[in-house]
């Protein structure tokens, strides 16, 4: 297939995290189009510079179909469901038949692919551990993906994210919102990374193709979740939530299974492989820095 002659991004979710990166894209002349499921939210999308398609996961779109064999570039920030990814579940033709002039293409996958590991340090090396449904659906999104390299040579890369935090979206906000918590668990990590350092660690990668790599987008510093709170609050000079035990706390499944999974998690490899240098390497510079942006556009 012919090599698309303008450098043009497709998005399968082109939500908060894609949009950062792609709205960098916009300024470097690239032409950028993404899926979404609302009508309302393709509004938005549209006057905000993106080209926006319609796509329910559900069944085939034209114009879908249409945007891939028009990109050089792809990114997939959709999820898996119980049926499995439904971009090759709709599209894998078509994502097969793009692969020959697509340039790169990444995968946002998750950090909870890598299951408990009791607070240990884990990298890239790490073999996948499926301790939740959801863990056990990424998995096999990543392998098909993978697959795709070897049967038709896609330029695919996994990115395993950490919990994304960023401006409008973070434990400041919560707290204002009235929706933090401050649960405890003995001995419970998280890592984390800023929406903007993961723009920058996809952007390192495109300009230094590694097909098949698979990366950690994390911070360097795992912390306990109730100290980012308690940061958070004096941030913003209120009191934190009050404490509260995992083991007796009310929670939904979902919300719970997120404290099965305890690592401290490796980001060398965007260092030395990308030469990533991360503008916020621990919560506390990126927590501050989005309230400095705020107080600035106020």
């Amino acid at each position: 297939m012919k090599k698309p002659s303008v450098n043009h991004l497709f998005v399968f979710g082109l939500g908060y995290t894609a949009q950062w990166f792609a709205k960098r894209l916009l300024e470097a002349g690239f032409r950028v189009s993404g899926t979404t499921r609302s009508a309302a939210k393709a509004q938005q999308l549209n006057a905000a510079g993106f080209s926006a398609v319609l796509f329910d996961g559900r069944t085939p779109s034209a114009a879908v179909r249409e945007a891939l064999a028009q990109a050089s570039h792809l990114l997939i920030a959709s999820g898996p469901d119980a049926d499995g990814d439904p971009a090759l579940r709709q599209h894998r033709g078509d994502i097969a038949q793009a692969a020959s002039h697509l340039e790169w293409a990444g995968y946002l996958s998750t950090v909870g692919v890598y299951g408990d590991h009791g607070g240990a340090w884990i990298d890239e090396t790490t073999p996948p551990e499926a301790t939740s449904p959801r863990a056990e659906w990424r998995i096999k999104a990543e392998q098909e993906w993978l697959a795709l390299k070897q049967s038709h040579g896609l330029p695919i890369h996994i990115f395993r994210l950490a919990g994304i935090y960023g401006p409008g979206r973070s434990p400041l906000q919560k707290l204002r919102d009235g929706k933090s918590r401050r649960i405890i668990k003995k001995g419970q990590v998280f890592n984390r990374i800023h929406v903007d350092d993961i723009a920058t660690t996809l952007q390192a990668s495109m300009n230094k193709p590694n097909p098949g790599a698979i990366y950690n987008v994390t911070d360097g510093n795992p912390a306990p979740p109730q100290e980012v709170i308690v940061y958070a609050a004096r941030l913003l000079g209120i009191e934190p939530p009050p404490a509260e035990d995992f083991e007796t706390a009310e929670m939904t499944p979902m919300a719970r299974s997120f404290y099965s999974g305890n690592r401290r998690i490796s980001n060398r490899r965007i260092r030395e492989e990308l030469g990533v240098s991360l503008k916020y390497p621990d919560y506390q510079s990126g927590l501050t820095a989005i309230l400095a942006a705020e107080a600035e556009n106020a």
